[in-house]
């Protein structure tokens, strides 16, 4: 994805012609969520914690014929059964301690447009059951009430968890098939080195327009820095980090000391195994063997590794980063002879 489409940043009515990437694996994520769109089926977007699920669905949401109505976001998370029964499907008056009015739930809200369902596989057994009658039927009892009622709706689901199609003690199998009709995962961020250039980009601007300031740029070691992290939190920790450092940014360049990282992620980055280092004789491949071995040496850290190395943080970054590229390059070289 490139700048402000890279699905970080998008506006609330932002379609699926404002995503485009770089990257082979949320390309075609993005060309299944087309078809997906055009069509009226459940759909299940898997993804990690933080890769972009529910900015997904509102622009297929926005992509489709429902347009028009209604995009309801719920998450399903850490809710006993009758808050599920109360947020979900409505309560009448009187159901409980504390019901004054009747109220609609999350699926009368969506008639006619789109459900979005966040964190599904977290719903207990009980919760399931109700939600496959609602899927399948589409009719429910509001709480405290047996009058059936209709709701027109069209979900789409999402969780973290590997969902498939076997049978498991976490999800009911026929609640799957009913609710992926189409199922399109999302890839993590540090599976998309080609998209976090243009994503950081994207951020900087919107950071610094919201807090009114000019930011031009990063400085090369906090470049490196970013373009090596992990980003164990994907673009939710993307936006977080980048806001924090335009706020900490005195002038108009961001350095690696406005960086705020999660330590334990930036020191875990395993180094490249040995089947994929260069085993060329050049001093440049010679220098990237040697910088592997420090690293498996120190088990990995870092921190250490420069420390050893005798070079910055920043340094050791980029030569891994210039590692890798030629790595790429020359297995790429091999499959095209």
């Amino acid at each position: 994805m490139t700048a402000a489409r890279a699905g970080g940043g998008l506006l609330p009515e932002a379609t699926l012609d404002d995503f485009c990437s770089s990257d082979p694996a949320m390309q075609a994520c993005l060309e299944r969520a087309r078809v997906a769109a055009r069509t009226d089926l459940p759909i299940l977007i898997l993804g990690e914690s933080g890769a972009g699920k529910t900015i997904l669905a509102r622009a297929i949401h926005n992509s489709s014929q429902r347009a028009a109505h209604p995009f309801i976001s719920f998450n399903a998370a850490a809710l006993s059964d009758t808050l599920l029964d109360s947020q979900l499907f409505g309560h009448e008056r009187g159901a409980f301690t504390g019901a004054h009015q009747r109220v609609k739930g999350k699926f009368e809200l969506a008639h006619e447009g789109t459900l979005f369902l966040d964190e599904i596989a977290d719903l207990s057994p009980t919760a399931q059951s109700k939600i496959l009658r609602a899927v399948e039927y589409g009719e429910f009892e509001r709480l405290g009430s047996d009058a059936l009622q209709r709701a027109d709706v069209r979900l789409v689901s999402a969780t973290h968890h590997a969902l498939n199609a076997r049978p498991s003690a976490r999800f009911r199998q026929d609640l799957f098939f009913r609710i992926s009709g189409f199922t399109l995962t999302v890839p993590p961020l540090r599976d998309r080195p080609g998209d976090l250039q243009a994503l950081l980009a994207a951020e900087i601007s919107r950071a610094s327009a919201r807090l009114g300031k000019t930011i031009v740029g990063l400085d090369r070691a906090a470049a490196d820095r970013l373009l090596a992290y992990r980003w164990p939190g994907n673009l939710r920790e993307l936006a977080t980090v980048v806001h924090a450092a335009v706020a900490l940014a005195p002038g108009d360049v961001i350095g690696e000391t406005h960086l705020v990282l999660d330590q334990h992620a930036d020191e875990a980055h395993d180094p490249p195994p040995p089947a994929v280092l260069d085993q060329g004789r050049t001093l440049r491949a010679a220098i990237q063997r040697h910088i592997a071995q420090v690293l498996a040496d120190v088990g990995g850290n870092k921190r250490r590794a420069a420390r050893e190395l005798g070079v910055s943080r920043a340094t050791l970054d980029r030569k891994l980063l210039e590692g890798r590229a030629r790595v790429g390059q020359t297995k790429a070289s091999k499959q095209g002879r």
